[in-house]
């Protein structure tokens, strides 16, 4: 009687096997992102194809270094440089989280990156560049002294082999871990891009969310355009720390990208997508027919407002 029973037994007609007891079916912890504007739980995969840039309302999510050099490079033109400079704890700092020297091994095999700063050589549609980029996630890409020493190194190098300095900028600033050390790198960052001013090659500079401290207040806004993502934050003193010092309340939007075009503290506001084909533009405009650029004070300002501006597009981009 029960096999008769079975027979007639409705059936499904796919029946699934049951699961190996053995086996992991853990969902991965970054297969979905959560967007810090609206909320949205977001698709990895989809993000990854956006530019990390929400579908649903438009927020430019932070993007690892690698990452950044992947979008706005032309696909296997990266070289890279002083990869093996590391950083060392020359105080033997110790604070309230354990020593320096410790933070910067975990934080070396976290985030897979020897140090914050990524450079090197690559092409953009074509057109040669030095490139640098700062990555958020080795301990808020802070600037210390390998870091200032890979930035020096890059720009002399392009001072040599005669090309464009692109520099792309998220900070919480000075590395406080190697206390003057760090702060030394200001000036040392700012003096070498004077050099290379001085020979007549253009340095670019683009911030994105944060940017904060010493490398807003040095390298990063030393540059001949300074181009912005939607909703960067950019300063040098948190807002919290402001109000605090001035007992005054903020304006709304203070320390966006938006607020600071609007005060002229940048010159253009771009979103990712349109990114390659601005700094393609900034690039022939500094560098057209391959000459020796025109000192600063002699470059045609309408010409340079035009690329920046955009065809009707509006100084917020």
């Amino acid at each position: 009687m029960p096999a008769m029973r079975e027979f007639f037994h409705r059936r499904g007609k796919f029946r699934p096997q049951a699961a190996d007891d053995g086996a992991d079916h853990q969902i991965p912890e970054d297969l979905w992102v959560k967007c810090p504007s609206c909320g949205d739980l977001l698709y990895s995969k989809e993000l990854d194809h956006n530019a990390h840039v929400c579908p649903k309302c438009g927020h430019h999510l932070r993007m690892r270094a690698r990452q950044r050099i992947a979008h706005l490079a032309d696909a296997g033109s990266f070289r890279e440089w002083d990869a093996g400079l590391r950083p060392h704890d020359p105080l033997g700092f110790v604070d309230g989280t354990g020593p320096y020297a410790a933070k910067l091994e975990a934080t070396q095999r976290k985030s897979g990156e020897p140090e914050a700063l990524v450079s090197g050589q690559a092409t953009i549609d074509g057109r040669p560049l030095t490139i640098a980029v700062a990555d958020f996630d080795f301990l808020g890409a802070s600037m210390g002294s390998v870091f200032g020493e890979k930035l020096v190194r890059a720009i002399e190098r392009a001072g040599e082999r005669r090309l464009p300095l692109l520099t792309v900028s998220a900070s919480g600033g000075a590395r406080m871990h190697e206390g003057m050390l760090s702060l030394m790198q200001m000036a040392k960052t700012v003096a070498a891009l004077d050099r290379l001013g001085r020979a007549g090659l253009p340095h670019l500079a683009l911030l994105t969310d944060p940017c904060y401290g010493g490398v807003t207040a040095s390298y990063a806004t030393v540059a001949d355009a300074i181009v912005a993502e939607p909703g960067a934050l950019i300063g040098f003193a948190g807002p919290r720390v402001i109000e605090q010092i001035t007992k005054q309340k903020l304006p709304e939007g203070f320390q966006t990208a938006e607020f600071l075009i609007e005060h002229g503290m940048i010159d253009r506001i771009c979103p990712r997508d349109e990114l390659r084909g601005l700094l393609v533009s900034l690039v022939d405009h500094y560098t057209r027919g391959n000459r020796r650029p025109e000192p600063p004070d002699e470059r045609p300002a309408a010409a340079l407002t035009a690329v920046l501006v955009g065809a009707g597009a509006g100084a917020a981009g």
